[in-house]
C-alpha cells in the first residue's frame, strides 16, 4: 500500500521504516529540512538499535523516501499517519498545536478520499477534533476517515516491538477504513483490536500509566526492603513468577523518565480531571517517582557528607538503555542535582553523550567507561546499559580516591562488590 508518515521522530521514523520493510511504499515527511537532508544522506538523527540498517536497506530498495512536503506525501498516498510531537504543558495537559497544524496541511492538500491515522499519543476526543479540522479546511470537500492507531513502542526496542506487536489497536468512527487498515497490518500477523476512537485513545494512556504505576510500586517496595533487610530483586522475582503479575517493569531504580511515561501520566491525570474524576492513584505514582530520586541523592549525601569539589564518575546519561534520548532522563536530573551540590563530574554513556551536551555542561565527557572512575571519590551507575556489567571494577577501585559505588540500577552483586573492596550502595538491597 502507499503510506505517508508525517513526523520523523522516534515513532514516525520507526513506523515508516518498518512499514517499508514488509513491502509497503512509504514516504516520510518532516518540516525540518535539515533532518530530511540528514536522512537522505543516509545518516540517522536518532539512535535506535537496528533502525539505521533497515532505513538504508529500504531506501536502496525504493520502498522508503523522505520529503519536507506534506502536499507531496498526501497526494501520493492513500493512508496518512500523523506522528508529530505532543509535548507536555506546565499544567500536565498536552500541546496539540502540531496536531492541529498538520491536520490543516493535510486538509489543504487533499483532493480525494484519504484515511488519516493518528499515531501520536493524544488525549481522548482528539480524533474528533482532527476530523473537524480536516473537514473545515479541505477546499475540495472530499471524504476522510480519521482513525486512532496508538503506538506501543519502547525506545531501545522499537524495531522489534513494531515488527512483532502484541496487538494492533484501531479506533474508528465507521467500518469504512477497517479493511484497508487490516491490509496495512496484515504482514505482522498480530491480533487486531477494532474499537471506537475514544477507547483507542484511552488505551495508550491507560497502558502507559499502568506501567508507570508498576515501576513506582516496586520502588516503594524497595524502601521497605532496605528498612527490613530484604532484597528487592528477590522479592520482584518471586512476584514476577505469578502469571497475573509478570516480571517486566519490576526493577527497582532511580525512577522512570523519558518522553513517554512522565508525559502520559500527567496527561491522563489532566484528562481525568477535565472529565470530572480525581485520579489520586496516579498522583501518588508521580510522588513516589519523585521521592525515589530524592532518596538516592540523600543516600549519596549521607555517605559522602559534603560534595563540594568532590569528583564523581557517572555511568549513563540516556533515560534508559539502548537509546540516545536524554529527554526527562533521571540520569541527567541526578547529574544536575550533584552539580548544584558542588560536585565535579566525569560522565560516560555509550550513545547519548552528544545529545547530553545540550543540557549538561561543565562536565568531563569520557569516551571509555573504564576510564570514568580515574581520580574519583565515588562512582555512580545511573542508566541500565548492559555493557556496564562488563566494567573493570578492579581497575575502577584502584583508580579511585575512595572505592565507593552508588548503583541506581542494581547492576552489580552486593557481596562481590564488597569483597572487591567497595563501599557499595544500591536500591532496595
Amino acid at each position: 500500500m502507499k503510506l505517508t508518515i508525517i513526523g520523523t521522530g522516534y515513532v514516525g521514523l520507526v513506523t515508516g521504516t518498518c512499514f517499508a520493510e514488509v513491502g509497503h511504499q512509504v514516504i516520510c515527511v518532516d518540516n525540518n529540512e535539515e533532518k530530511i537532508k540528514t536522512l537522505k544522506a543516509g545518516h540517522m538523527p536518532i539512535y535506535e538499535p537496528g533502525l539505521e540498517e533497515l532505513v538504508k536497506k529500504n531506501v536502496a530498495a525504493g520502498r522508503l523516501s523522505f520529503t519536507s512536503s506534506t502536499k507531496e506525501g498526501v497526494e501520493k498516498s492513500d493512508v496518512i499517519f500523523i506522528a508529530v510531537p505532543t509535548p507536555p504543558q506546565p499544567d500536565g495537559s498536552v500541546d496539540l498545536s502540531f496536531m492541529e497544524g498538520v491536520s490543516r496541511e493535510i486538509a489543504q492538500a487533499m483532493t480525494s478520499y484519504k484515511i488519516v491515522v493518528d499515531k501520536s499519543t493524544v488525549p481522548v476526543n482528539t480524533g474528533k477534533k482532527v476530523a473537524e479540522t480536516i473537514k473545515r479546511y479541505c477546499k475540495a470537500k472530499v471524504d476522510v476517515d480519521v482513525i486512532s492507531n496508538p503506538e506501543f513502542l519502547r525506545e531501545g526496542f522499537a524495531v522489534d516491538d513494531f515488527m512483532k506487536p502484541d496487538r494492533v489497536v484501531i479506533g474508528v468512527a465507521s467500518q469504512r477504513p477497517v479493511a484497508a487498515m487490516k491490509e496495512v497490518y496484515a504482514p505482522y500477523n498480530a491480533p487486531i483490536i477494532v474499537t471506537d476512537i475514544n477507547s483507542a485513545e484511552l488505551i495508550k494512556h491507560a497502558a502507559n500509566s499502568f506501567l508507570a504505576l508498576k515501576i513506582s510500586y516496586i520502588n516503594a517496595v524497595s524502601v521497605i526492603c532496605e528498612a527490613s533487610g530484604a532484597n528487592v530483586m528477590e522479592v520482584a522475582n518471586g512476584m514476577g513468577m505469578d502469571r497475573r503479575i509478570g516480571r517486566q517493569f519490576l526493577d527497582a531504580s532511580l525512577g522512570f523518565g523519558g518522553s513517554c511515561f512522565p508525559k502520559d501520566l500527567s496527561a491522563f491525570i489532566n484528562i481525568s480531571e477535565q472529565l470530572g474524576y480525581n485520579f489520586g492513584l496516579l498522583k501518588e505514582v508521580q510522588r513516589i517517582n519523585a521521592e525515589q530520586m530524592d532518596r538516592f541523592v540523600k543516600k549519596i549525601l549521607e555517605t559522602m557528607w559534603v560534595l563540594k569539589n568532590k569528583k564523581l564518575g557517572v555511568l549513563g546519561l540516556a533515560f534508559k538503555q539502548n537509546t540516545d534520548d536524554v529527554r526527562m532522563s533521571p540520569a541527567i536530573d541526578l547529574c544536575l542535582r550533584l552539580q548544584k551540590e558542588g560536585a565535579i563530574l566525569r560522565v560516560h554513556d555509550p550513545k547519548a553523550m552528544e545529545k547530553a551536551k545540550a543540557v549538561l555542561q561543565n562536565v568531563t565527557y569520557v569516551e571509555d567507561m573504564n576510564a570514568v572512575a580515574e581520580g574519583c571519590d565515588a562512582l555512580i551507575v545511573a542508566t541500565e546499559w548492559p555493557v556496564f556489567k562488563k566494567l573493570d571494577v578492579e581497575r575502577a577501585r584502584k583508580a579511585m580516591t575512595h572505592p565507593i559505588m552508588f548503583d541506581g540500577r542494581n547492576m552489580f552483586d552486593v557481596d562481590e562488590m564488597e569483597k572487591i573492596g567497595f563501599i557499595y550502595k544500591s536500591i532496595g538491597r
